[in-house]
C-alpha cells in the first residue's frame, strides 16, 4: 500500500500507536507519559473524556477513540476497517461483503446526500457500524428522502463521529486492522472496560463462515436491470440467457448488471447443491461475493463449485466468489492485514497490459504462486501485486477479486459482464 505522504504530528504519532491522543500540557495540568498497557490506556481515556463525548470506539489493545454518537443508541463488535470511496456511503454500507466489520470513512462529507430506497445492495445492512470525521448534515440531494442519520437508526446501525479518521486508517495500515467495539450512549456513558472485553473476546474474521447470514433463504428470479436517470430501475424484457448465481452475500447492482447483459438470473442459497443447479439447465454460473473467510466458506461451497466446473458450463466469480473458485481449483487464500477497501484501486489486465481503476472491498486474496497448472492469472493490483483475476486455460471459467459492477466506483470493468455472456453464446451454438 501506498506509503505515508507527511511525517505525522507527536499528537497524531501518539494516536496511530493506538493511544488517545492527550490535550496540550500546561504548567498548571502536565501531561504524563503516554499509556502503553491495556489498562493504562484505557485509565487514560476515561480521564480525559472530552465534554459532549456520547461514544466511544475501543480497540482490541485498549485504545480508545471518543466522539460525538449518531444513528442507533447500541454497541457493536466487529473487526475496523476502512474504505477510500468518496461516493456511495449508502451502497457500502448495505454491500453485505461488510458483514462483520465497523467501516471508517475516510472522505469527511459522509451523510450529506442523506438515504434513499434506491441505493441499497441489500434490505438489511451487514455492516456493524461507522465511523466518521465530521458531524452527519441535512441532506442536500433531491434523491434524498431522509437523514442518514434517521435511515441508522431504522437499521440499528450505530455511528460515532469526531474521530481523527487519518490516524485510525494510517493505524491500521501500519498494524493491521483490529477488532473493536462501538458504543452511542444517548443518556449516559459508554462502558470503556465492558468494550474492551467486547474487542478483545471477539474471535476475528479468520475462521468465519458469514455467507450463511446474508445469504437468501430461498431461491428467486431477478430480472431488473440497471438504474438510469429520469427513468429509475428497468426491467429485462428479452432474455437471452439462463444464469443461476449462487448467493454468498450477493450486490443488488451486480444482478441487475447480469440482467442488463440479457441473463434471466436464478439466485440460490450458498449451500444449494451442484446437482440442483445443474437441474435447471442454466446457460452459465454466478458467483457472487460475500463476506467472512473463503475456506469456512468453501467447507460446503467449494465441493459443489468443483462439479459446477467439471460441467463445462461458463462459470464467473466475483470477490469471495473468486476467492471461493480459487480454493475449488487447488489453490490457497490467506486473510490480508489491511485488505483493499475503495473505489480508486488501480488492477493490470495482464492479456492487454491495459489498467483498470476498480471498485474493491476484501480483506482475504488468492495467493498466486498456488494457482496450480491449467490456472492463470489474468488481473493484478498496481497498488501491492496481489492476484485480481484468474482464468482456466481449457474451460470457459474466470474470476476476478475487484467488483466489476462499480456502485460505488469507476465502471471501466463492465466488460467483463460482456465477457461472460460471450462465453455463454459460444458455448450455445
Amino acid at each position: 500500500m501506498a506509503k505515508a505522504t507527511t511525517t505525522p504530528s507527536k499528537a497524531r504519532k501518539k494516536a496511530r500507536q493506538g493511544a488517545v491522543v492527550s490535550p496540550k500540557a500546561s504548567r498548571k495540568s502536565p501531561v504524563k507519559a503516554q499509556p502503553k498497557t491495556a489498562q493504562e490506556r484505557l485509565d487514560f481515556a476515561a480521564d480525559h473524556r472530552p465534554p459532549g463525548a456520547s461514544a466511544a470506539m475501543v480497540l482490541a489493545d485498549g485504545s480508545v477513540f471518543w466522539g460525538k454518537g449518531f444513528g442507533a443508541g447500541a454497541a457493536t463488535v466487529g473487526e475496523v476497517c476502512f474504505n477510500t470511496s468518496i461516493t456511495g456511503y449508502q451502497e457500502i454500507l448495505t454491500d453485505p461483503s461488510y458483514a462483520g466489520q465497523i467501516i471508517t470513512f475516510t472522505f469527511p462529507h459522509i451523510g450529506n446526500v442523506g438515504a434513499n430506497d434506491e441505493d441499497i445492495e441489500t434490505i438489511t445492512p451487514a455492516a456493524r457500524g461507522l465511523v466518521v470525521r465530521a458531524n452527519v448534515t441535512e441532506p442536500a440531494n433531491w434523491r434524498a428522502i431522509e437523514h442518514l442519520e434517521h435511515w441508522l437508526l431504522s437499521h440499528g446501525l450505530p455511528g460515532i463521529a469526531g474521530v481523527d479518521t487519518r490516524a485510525l486508517t494510517a493505524r491500521i495500515r501500519d498494524a493491521g486492522a483490529p477488532n473493536g467495539a462501538l458504543a452511542f450512549v444517548p443518556k449516559g456513558e459508554p462502558d470503556l472496560a465492558a468494550l474492551h472485553k467486547m474487542a478483545a473476546g471477539w474471535p476475528g474474521l479468520e475462521g468465519m463462515d458469514l455467507a450463511r447470514d446474508v445469504t437468501c433463504r430461498q431461491s428467486y428470479s431477478w430480472d431488473e436491470t440497471r438504474w438510469q436517470l429520469g427513468k429509475g430501475y428497468g426491467a429485462l424484457a428479452n432474455p437471452r440467457f439462463k444464469v443461476v448465481a449462487m448467493d454468498f452475500g450477493a450486490k443488488r447492482n451486480i444482478l441487475r448488471c447480469l440482467a442488463a447483459a440479457g441473463c434471466a438470473v436464478t439466485v440460490v442459497p450458498a449451500e444449494t447443491s451442484a446437482a440442483d443447479i445443474l437441474a435447471m439447465n442454466p446457460d452459465g454460473i454466478f458467483l457472487s461475493n460475500g463476506p467472512g473467510d473463503p475456506a469456512a466458506t468453501g467447507a460446503y461451497a467449494v465441493p459443489a463449485i468443483r462439479e459446477l466446473v467439471a460441467s463445462g458450463k461458463p462459470v464467473f466469480g466475483i470477490c469471495l466468489g473468486h476467492q471461493l473458485l480459487g480454493l475449488a481449483l487447488g489453490a490457497r487464500t490467506k486473510k490480508m492485514a489491511i485488505g483493499h477497501r475503495g473505489a480508486n484501486h488501480p488492477v493490470k489486465d495482464l492479456a492487454t497490459g491495459k489498467v483498470e481503476i476498480t471498485s474493491q472491498n476484501h480483506g482475504f486474496v488468492v495467493m498466486e504462486d498456488t494457482l496450480p497448472a491449467g490456472v492463470k492469472a489474468t488481473h493484478v493490483s498496481l497498488f501491492d501485486g496481489s492476484l485480481e483475476g484468474l482464468a482456466l486455460k481449457d474451460k470457459p471459467v474466470f474470476s476476478v477479486q475487484y467488483h466489476p459492477e462499480a456502485s460505488p466506483g469507476p465502471q471501466d470493468s463492465h466488460y467483463l459482464f460482456d465477457r461472460f455472456v460471450a462465453l455463454m453464446q459460444e458455448k450455445k451454438k
